[in-house]
């Protein structure tokens, strides 16, 4: 009897008995196994293929061994004639038995022949792909879709080619296939951000935002890049589009403002009238859009109002190199004009921004000889700096003059130097910023910043402390902390503005100064070169005589920067010794906060490593070590290895160990050497001081 290759179930009545239901039930199980195995050995996952095969092997040799069994069964049989005509399903198992091995032989030839087509197709669907790509990358998107689709006939499932075929139709604005081929993407592979990406820029085109919103998975929000501007900017392309709706229902109504400002557009668009009237009607423009605050904003950009540079003189007038009395006046309207367009309006940001002229020419404004162009200029660029977005509109132009000519603000005694500051402060955070800043800080940055601390009395000295800090905060790069540490003129010029604080005469804007330069001068030593070997007795002689500073934050950078600054010189190590530090160290030790005890345990430990007369200061000024014993029972690792370090730098020294008797300090360098620390110098440091202890003091 044959069995055939697909077999419907019955229902329970059409069998006659439990036992030819038994065996029909397990026959089909056995066909729900070889689907099974069908279905994995189909399976485009090259492990799941691996698996079905393997159990597929496995089921043969089952099978195989079973007959063997059956045979020699037959063979020790008594033969009875007992030839029933027996149409139950009863008779089925033995021919099943045979056909289905065949069967599986025949699924795992075709197996493998499924396989090999595969990675044929594999490789041919990645060729079109390359052909793909090298066709976008020439702009000819229609030919790139075409080598893409045909890149799906040959591999359904390759999620690289729907969302490339994607990019490629957003190019050419077909929006709805983009999100056909993104859904489809999604089919192959749910986390493909790419097509959630790409979604959700057809969504925004086609004003889609709750799809948008709805495309837009949790993963995509959290990423640091492009995804979560998508989504933004989905929400201002919102905004923008419920803005104009709202415009051009007032301007039905017969809003006076939406009139007031398509008449004054039309009239500054109006070719050969006097640069005054150009520079009236400017005026007066911006007036109403400041009055009429969103709408204002919404009538100026719907009406083409960032077009308004097209008119030849009011161009020429704005680009002018040298301009004239009246050039300087229509330049000045221009800018109260965008201030107004612009305040808190992103999308006009944007538009403004995107043209050419103004970007070029906002740091040449910046460089004029006029006060009230530069502080306009700074006005609509402060506009711009305060959101992440208007952040990265001036980050894509070339900003490599901005820190230099920000930083000569600082000069200005009015409001323009703090605004100069402010939009410093927005930029120094950014990334390409700092990068750019390489280009011109030896050449430009530099000289000008040492120019203005040998200046410091004559300048606006808290915008000064503000860009030194600013300086300081560009030094978290690398690069830049690097060519400034290396710098002599740097140096010069800071031990020069430290010179005038000990003066009981010094300004509160002074101390500013002094604080923000010594804090500049932390970040620089985290370098390592001569420049600062050379420098080191000088910084270290300057910053003694600031322990004395009456200012607090003053007194802590300054041990702060000795903490760092003696390990470049021994000869530093013996000056600061001569002039006092042990005894200042331990006041500070005695008195000071946490972050000043820090610094100043490491100077104490870093003057006893290569001074015995350190060593013997500490010991004149504090016989019992009473400080040392307290830091070693503090939280601070760091506090207490360098305790630590000191203590067995002073054990060396006769009669130390006698003086430590009856103390705690076995106990606590026990439990710092026995692995309560996780810091192994810290275990290293306290089994060194133990060992000199049991030395110096067997009891």
């Amino acid at each position: 009897l044959r069995c055939p290759l697909s077999v419907s179930r019955c229902p329970p009545a059409m069998l006659r008995d439990e036992d030819t239901e038994a065996d029909f039930q397990r026959f089909l199980r056995r066909l729900d196994d070889v689907t099974n195995l069908l279905q994995g050995l189909n399976s485009p996952d090259s492990a799941v293929q691996e698996k079905a095969i393997a159990e597929t092997k496995k089921r043969l040799r089952e099978q195989g061994a079973s007959r063997e069994e059956e045979e020699e069964e037959e063979e020790g049989r008594t033969t009875v004639n007992r030839t029933l005509i027996n149409t139950s399903v009863r008779a089925f198992p033995s021919g099943i038995k045979a056909g289905l091995n065949a069967f599986l032989a025949a699924l795992e030839k075709d197996a493998k022949e499924r396989a090999q087509r595969r990675r044929r197709n594999e490789q041919l669907a990645h060729a079109l792909k390359e052909q793909g790509n090298e066709a976008f990358r020439a702009g000819d998107f229609g030919l790139a879709i075409q080598r893409y689709s045909e890149g799906l006939q040959k591999l359904r499932d390759k999620q690289e080619l729907y969302t490339n075929r994607a990019q490629a139709y957003l190019k050419l604005q077909e929006y709805e296939k983009a999100i056909s081929d993104c859904e489809w993407a999604l089919k192959c592979n749910k986390n493909c951000l790419k097509a959630y990406f790409l979604m959700g820029k057809a969504h925004l085109a086609l004003q889609h935002f709750p799809e948008m919103e709805q495309n837009s998975p949790a993963t995509l929000k959290t990423q640091p890049c492009d995804p979560p501007d998508c989504v933004s900017e989905a929400r201002l392309e919102e905004q923008r589009v419920r803005d104009e709706q709202r415009a051009e229902r007032e301007a039905q109504a017969g809003n006076v403002a939406a009139s007031s400002i398509q008449e004054l557009l039309q009239r500054i668009s109006s070719p050969n009238q006097d640069i005054l009237y150009y520079t009236g009607a400017i005026r007066l423009l911006a007036e109403v859009v400041s009055t009429c605050e969103c709408s204002g904003q919404t009538f100026f950009r719907t009406n083409n109002g960032f077009s308004i540079l097209r008119n030849e003189t009011v161009r020429g007038a704005f680009c002018a190199e040298s301009q004239s009395p009246a050039e300087v006046e229509l330049c000045v309207s221009l800018l109260l004009l965008w201030q107004a367009a612009c305040a808190g309006n992103e999308e006009n940001q944007r538009l403004l921004l995107a043209q050419p002229d103004v970007s070029a020419r906002l740091p040449e404004l910046l460089c004029s000889g006029t006060a009230q162009t530069q502080r306009e200029t700074l006005a609509l660029i402060s506009l711009c700096s305060e959101n992440q977005r208007g952040r990265r509109l001036l980050l894509g132009q070339d900003l490599s003059r901005w820190l230099q000519i920000l930083m000569a603000f600082v000069k200005s005694t009015d409001a323009r130097a703090d605004i100069a500051m402010n939009i410093l402060s927005d930029l120094t955070g950014e990334e390409r910023f700092q990068t750019q800043c390489w280009a011109k800080l030896s050449t430009g940055v530099l000289p000008l910043f040492t120019q203005l601390l040998v200046s410091a009395r004559q300048v606006n000295q808290a915008a000064l402390a503000r860009g030194v800090a600013l300086l300081g905060r560009l030094c978290a790069d690398v690069g830049l902390r690097a060519q400034l540490a290396a710098s002599r003129e740097c140096w010069q010029a800071s031990l020069q503005l430290l010179d005038g604080c000990p003066e009981a005469g010094s300004s509160p804007g002074y101390q500013q100064c002094v604080f923000a330069v010594l804090g500049l001068m932390m970040n620089l030593l985290l370098e390592s070169n001569g420049t600062i070997q050379d420098f080191a007795v000088p910084i270290s002689g300057r910053c003694l005589a600031l322990l004395n500073h009456q200012e607090g934050r003053i007194v802590t950078r300054a041990t702060g920067v000795l903490s760092r600054v003696l390990p470049a010189s021994p000869s530093a190590v013996e000056e600061v010794v001569k002039g006092g530090v042990v005894k200042k160290m331990l006041k500070f030790l005695k008195a000071g906060g946490q972050l000043t005890s820090s610094y100043a345990i490491k100077t104490l430990s870093i003057c006893t490593k290569s001074s015995r007369r350190a060593q013997e200061e500490l010991l004149k000024w504090d016989k019992r070590l009473r400080a040392l014993l307290k830091l070693l029972d503090s939280e601070d690792e760091l506090t207490v290895g360098n305790a630590a370090f000191c203590l067995s730098q002073c054990l060396q020294l006769p009669g130390v160990g006698s003086a430590l008797l009856g103390s705690a300090v076995v106990q606590l360098l026990l439990r710092h050497a026995g692995g309560e620390a996780s810091r192994a110098l810290v275990q290293q440091n306290s089994a060194i001081a133990l060992a000199r202890l049991c030395v110096a003091e067997p009891r």
